[in-house]
């Protein structure tokens, strides 16, 4: 049997974070019930305290989520704790997610506090959101240059305290894959209690690694991924869902798995991205336009024979209807032909030849050529070869 790794979904609290993308109730309401149809185990739906339509929200969001835990973003005070504890009223499974910062430099420059005052904040934050509710996760915000033995200590009191989740969020994305794993294992050998709680990945995409964190979190210990559809999120972004649900089902020798109905995949991608007005980039890995598509001769030929020569996911996996195969002057005779029988259109090897010829004079002067195409291809080959 596969373990497995929760999905806390934030695309609805961080996603949100990017510039432009601000989100009304009833686009919030939409999305977040795609997102548990998804089969994600905790959706976090905003930050209650940050304004009154954040708060609405999260209120909101309670009241129609059917499975998934519904989780309120906190700071590490009395006010912001109440506020989020009153948004989650109506929810079959709260969570309060508070935490605060425990790098050197969040805690000199951002609290102008120490090491000794930032643990008794955490604890009693923690110990305050237990009255409220039963599943508190603690955030150690930029805990990714975070010295790892007060990193523990820190995990170790707010355990204490009542935390049921412990977050260790890669804040800035600084960590190198290797670095955050090690950090997850350190964690996991030296916390007292760590084997009663679920260690949870926070990573951000900074220098393109959250993915790659989180899986090394995971593989080192982490029972938790929290990341977005389509990797939206503050600055260049956060951990993709897509990403890694795909790499854990792909990678079936890491005995990882996720409850994401992964077929899903590609229309809520697409309905997170017209809701948010923030286009997914063709190349995007699982969702992007051109994930299963082909222009390559060599590659277009290999997939006509075998689809996994090419392609490690079967399209239909992710919701896909099907791979593309794209004619631009750099395909082949076999995708030329492939493409022409779809059309209704069965060459002989004399006639590929030369349709290939009249199709390369028009490839070269298009950036790719369709269906719409062809009559004007064969009736230009039927002119010079009768």
């Amino acid at each position: 049997m596969k373990n497995q790794v929760e999905i806390f979904d934030t695309t609805l609290r961080d996603g949100e974070q990017v510039p432009g993308c601000k989100l009304d109730t009833k686009s919030k309401l939409i999305l977040a019930e795609k997102i548990d149809q998804l089969g994600v185990d905790i959706i976090e739906a905003g930050f209650p305290i940050s304004s009154p339509g954040d708060f609405k929200s999260v209120v909101e969001i309670s009241k129609i989520i059917k499975n998934a835990s519904v989780c309120a973003l906190s700071r590490a005070n009395e006010k912001d704790i109440d506020v989020a504890a009153e948004s989650l009223k109506k929810a079959k499974k709260p969570r309060i997610h508070t935490g605060i910062g425990t790098s050197e430099v969040h805690i000199k420059y951002k609290f102008n506090s120490n090491k000794n005052s930032i643990i008794e904040i955490a604890k009693k934050s923690v110990a305050y959101a237990r009255k409220y509710v039963d599943d508190v996760e603690f955030y150690a915000e930029d805990a990714g240059r975070t010295n790892n033995e007060f990193l523990a200590k820190v995990c170790e009191e707010v355990i204490k305290s009542g935390a049921t989740v412990i977050n260790i969020p890669d804040t800035t994305g600084y960590c190198l894959p290797s670095e955050y794993g090690d950090k997850i294992k350190f964690l996991m050998n030296n916390v007292n209690g760590i084997e009663n709680v679920t260690v949870s990945c926070h990573c951000h995409n900074d220098l393109g690694l959250a993915t790659a964190n989180s899986i090394y979190g995971v593989i080192n210990g982490a029972r938790q991924i929290e990341c977005t559809i389509n990797g939206i999120g503050e600055r260049a972004g956060n951990t993709s869902l897509e990403e890694v649900v795909m790499i854990l089902r792909q990678h079936t020798d890491l005995n990882l798995d996720t409850n994401i109905n992964s077929k899903l995949l590609n229309e809520t991608s697409q309905k997170v991205s017209e809701l948010m007005g923030m286009p997914v980039q063709p190349n995007k890995a699982i969702v992007g336009s051109n994930a299963f598509a082909h222009s390559s001769g060599i590659h277009q030929d290999g997939v006509i024979k075998k689809r996994e020569t090419y392609e490690i996911i079967n399209p239909l996996d992710v919701g896909v209807d099907k791979s593309s195969i794209v004619l631009t002057a750099r395909s082949g005779r076999a995708a030329l032909a492939y493409r022409m029988k779809q059309y209704g259109i069965n060459l002989t090897k004399k006639e590929l030849d030369e349709v290939y010829t009249e199709f390369l004079i028009l490839a070269d002067k298009k950036k790719e050529v369709t269906d719409t195409d062809f009559p004007k291809i064969l009736q230009n080959k039927n002119n010079k070869y009768g």
